[in-house]
């Protein structure tokens, strides 16, 4: 590698990684504005809707920027009693998770800049989404520091029922996800989407990828049940409700937040959605075929636009129109399941404790290994 492909690979990299914060950032303030407005029209009331930008009330889009200037000058306060350092650290280390997560997502296929290839995928690894799997496991130690230094008791409550629920979920979360192993036989998130939704010919002409000659070539049709599973341990591994039983505020005031205010308060929601975000990325790529349109794949718009006597434009523009267009695809995708965490808060109540680990001990352990078992004989007798 030259010194100015390097430099070229070099700034592209932290170019997407600054991306990737950028998004990361935005989806807290969106998102908190969301669920108050879906919150208000489901309670047939009124949400926020009198902040606007210079008099123009927006429905209430300035409401974020009102809150986040309010937690961010809010009295800074520390309880004596708690342990400082790891009282300081938790929310910091919950946030700092999240944010490093969304760098494993792939935003597009890629682009040309320079004569050099750049992967639209801030890091790519052969772990693949292992490394984010890795990330969503780590995040918990965020909240279980928090109620442990606390040294309160309802906070410490809270902190050991997140690490409770990830274990118990987290087995399952893991297991529906190995069926895709042996079906894509790839860890890589790009090579994944790709299987999803086209192949090139022996002649080099891109084929668009079918599932029963008419729907998309998506994860979910191969396997549905190991989609079910994931999208329920997704909400328990995120705390959303109906599994937020780390907060629990009828009976745990507010759980590992108790002694929790201002910024720090705000950086664990920061953590949460920024969190949600990933997985519902990581979802969308594996059963949904990420960035991709269904049946008119990225490589066959740029073959559109850039082969042959019409061609239209030169490939490096249809690279680029290919991937803001996949851009703009894949965040719809995604919406639609941040949309769903918000429908599911306000339709479902709460479980009981219990319940929560019965859940996901005694049904979709056992599920998931089936699931496990029978998508493993299946795709060895379809391919040898």
């Amino acid at each position: 590698m030259t010194d100015s492909s390097f430099q070229i690979q070099l700034i592209a990299t932290l170019l997407k990684i600054l991306l990737m914060i950028v998004i990361a950032l935005q989806v807290s303030p969106i998102m908190t504005w969301v669920e108050r407005r879906q919150m208000a029209l489901i309670q047939r009331r009124v949400g926020p809707n009198r902040v606007g930008i210079f008099g123009f009330r927006l429905l209430g889009l300035g409401q974020p920027i009102a809150d986040a200037l309010k937690l961010v000058f809010k009295e800074d306060f520390v309880p004596r009693h708690v342990h400082r350092f790891f009282y300081l650290s938790a929310p910091i280390i919950s946030a700092t998770i999240a944010i490093i997560a969304v760098t494993g997502i792939p935003l597009g296929r890629h682009v040309m800049v320079g004569g050099e290839v750049i992967n639209l995928q801030a890091v790519s690894l052969n772990a693949g989404f292992l490394f984010l799997f890795a990330m969503s496991a780590v995040g918990v130690f965020g909240v279980a520091l928090a109620g442990w230094s606390s040294n309160n008791k309802y906070a410490l409550l809270g902190g050991l029922r997140a690490s409770a629920q990830m274990i118990s979920y987290e087995i399952a979360m893991g297991m529906s996800i190995v069926p895709l192993v042996f079906l894509y036989g790839e860890l890589d998130l790009q090579r994944i989407i790709e299987w999803q939704t086209y192949a090139v010919n022996a002649q080099g002409v891109v084929e668009n990828k079918l599932f029963l000659g008419f729907l998309p070539n998506w994860g979910v049709f191969y396997a549905p049940l190991s989609f079910v599973i994931f999208l329920i341990t997704v909400f328990a591994e995120t705390n959303r409700l109906p599994f937020d039983l780390a907060e629990g505020e009828a009976e745990l005031v507010a759980g590992f937040l108790t002694e929790y205010g201002a910024m720090r308060w705000s950086l664990f929601f920061l953590g949460e959605y920024t969190m949600m975000f990933t997985l519902s990325a990581l979802m969308v790529c594996l059963f949904f075929g990420g960035y991709e349109i269904p049946y008119l794949p990225q490589a066959k718009i740029v073959e559109m636009l850039s082969s042959g006597d019409a061609a239209l434009v030169t490939q490096n523009v249809a690279l680029w129109i290919a991937a803001a267009l996949g851009l703009g695809v894949l965040i719809v995708k995604i919406c639609f399941f941040l949309f769903l965490f918000v429908q599911v808060r306000f339709t479902i109540p709460r479980f009981r404790y219990d319940q929560l680990m019965r859940i996901g001990w005694y049904y979709l352990l056992p599920i998931a290994l089936a699931n496990l078992v029978v998508m493993a004989l299946v795709t060895a007798l379809i391919r040898f």
